[in-house]
């Protein structure tokens, strides 16, 4: 049995599709598994044992189609995922994306998704009778991107905990202010996570005590981050890619909540006991869209500027 998997972007939807990966491959053990995705997400998958070949876009079709797949699923569902499907033979199922009922609740607050993007996944395999196995989201780090206790600063080789500064979108931005003051209330050692474009911020939040946080913004790949995570006591994180890595490794999570909604279906993929939400509960004009925008529509960023740092160190 062939089967190719389409999920093109981005970082936290990738990893929210290897429950997916992993049941077909536990449920029908001659399966042989490729994965389409963009050439700058292959790391998220290079390393996991349940993928046979990852292919980019950059691939020649053709060459893909010489695999004679059994079954293609379509976990993107958009117009390049389905110009991808009619270039391949192969019966193609795809997840149901229920664009009307995220429109309802970005437009309207009507809440009728009531489910987790996961359990969406599996909808596109039911006819193959797979199941949720219940074990949660995989993340695998190759070898050479493993973090020793000795490239940590010995400050915080007996412990640390991880916040996460960067996001792709402004309005899931944990605000500075609300950086400062955690950094200033927690008690242990703190890493900061972060691309390039992140160094400043890290530098600056770093000066509050440099003794006690290191900022590790731009220095580390996606895998190597991954594996501070993978170490850490816990982690502070907007609603990023990040957040679903710290919830692969089940490491308890404080999720920040800004012009996103939980209720759209991308909250922590682990044991409600491990995660906590926070977010402005009292804000009619949240979520204002699925992914996050550059901008406040609104002008004001309440969703964020109005939560109180300090409930954030009460959940800690």
């Amino acid at each position: 049995m062939n089967i190719l998997i389409i999920r093109l972007s981005s970082i936290g939807d990738i990893i929210l599709t290897s429950p997916i990966v992993r049941c077909i491959k536990k449920q029908m053990r001659d399966a042989k598994i490729d994965y389409i995705t963009k050439k700058e997400y292959t790391k998220l998958l290079s390393a996991n044992p349940n993928i046979n070949t990852v292919y980019t876009l950059d691939n020649d079709i053709k060459i893909i189609n010489k695999n004679k797949y059994d079954y293609i699923i379509d976990l993107h569902d958009n117009i390049r995922s389905r110009k991808i499907c009619s270039q391949l033979d192969g019966k193609v199922l795809r997840y149901n994306k229920q664009r009307f009922k995220r429109w309802l609740l970005t437009t309207f607050k009507i809440d009728l998704l009531r489910n987790h993007i996961v359990d969406r996944y599996f909808s596109a395999v039911k006819s193959l009778n797979i199941i949720n196995d219940g074990q949660g989201l995989d993340y695998f780090i190759p070898s050479e991107d493993e973090i020793s206790a000795g490239q940590l600063p010995f400050t915080h080789i007996t412990g640390y905990c991880v916040i996460v500064v960067g996001t792709k979108h402004f309005t899931k931005t944990i605000p500075k202010a609300h950086l400062e003051y955690i950094c200033k209330h927690i008690k242990i050692p703190i890493i900061l996570i972060g691309g390039k474009e992140d160094a400043y911020l890290g530098t600056q939040l770093s000066i509050i005590d440099d003794f006690k946080i290191y900022n590790a913004c731009g220095k580390y790949n996606l895998n190597q981050s991954a594996a501070i995570i993978k170490k850490a006591k816990f982690v502070i994180t907007g609603d990023t890619g990040m957040m679903h890595i710290a919830a692969a490794f089940q490491k308890r999570t404080i999720a920040i909540f800004g012009s996103t909604d939980s209720r759209l279906g991308f909250s922590p993929y682990q044991s409600a006991s491990n995660y906590s939400i926070v977010e402005n509960t009292n804000l009619k004009c949240r979520p204002c869209h699925k992914h996050g925008k550059s901008t406040c529509p609104k002008k004001h960023f309440k969703c964020m500027l109005a939560i109180n740092p300090q409930k954030i160190i009460d959940v800690i």
